[in-house]
C-alpha cells in the first residue's frame, strides 16, 4: 500500500507532463495551417513569425490559431536589430547560444518599436540576416 502512494505523485507528474505535451502538439498544428501562406516562417514558444514578400506578420500561439497579431511592411522599417536582455548587440558579438530574453526589434519611420520574441538566439540572428538582405533589396530597388 505504501509503495502505491508512492508511485501517485509520479503518476501524476506524467499526465501533466503528456497534457503538456498535447496542448504544444496542438499549437504547433495551428501554427502550420496558418504558416503555409508565407514565404518564410518561425515557430516557438514566445512567437509565431510569418513574411511574404515585405510584409512581415507576427503574434503569440495559441491552440486555436495566433492570437495578437501584429502586421509590419519592410517598406516603413528604418532600423532593424537584435537585443539580448534590452541590450543591442551586432551579429558578430552574439554568442552562439547567449542566455536572456531575445527580441528582434524593428523602427519604423513614425517612431514606433515593435519588438517580437526569440526563444533562441541562433534563430533570431538568422532572421535579423535575412531581413537586413531583404531590406537592402527594397532598398536597391528603389533606388
Amino acid at each position: 500500500m505504501e509503495r502505491g502512494l508512492l508511485w501517485l505523485p509520479l503518476l501524476g507528474v506524467f499526465i501533466g507532463l503528456a497534457w503538456a505535451g498535447w496542448h504544444e502538439f496542438q499549437k504547433v498544428q495551428a501554427y502550420e495551417a496558418w504558416a503555409t501562406e508565407f514565404d518564410r516562417s518561425k515557430y516557438d514558444i514566445k512567437s509565431m513569425l510569418g513574411q511574404r514578400g515585405d510584409d512581415l506578420t507576427w503574434g503569440q500561439p495559441t491552440r486555436q490559431g495566433p492570437v495578437n497579431l501584429a502586421q509590419l511592411s519592410l517598406t516603413s522599417v528604418t532600423d532593424l536589430r537584435l537585443e539580448i536582455n534590452g541590450q543591442a548587440v551586432s551579429v558578430d558579438e552574439t554568442a552562439p547560444q547567449a542566455k536572456g530574453n531575445v527580441d528582434l526589434v524593428l523602427a519604423t519611420a513614425s517612431g514606433e518599436t515593435y519588438r517580437i520574441p526569440f526563444t533562441e538566439s541562433n534563430l533570431a540572428q538568422r532572421w535579423e540576416k535575412a531581413l537586413q538582405e531583404s531590406l537592402q533589396a527594397l532598398k536597391s530597388a528603389s533606388a
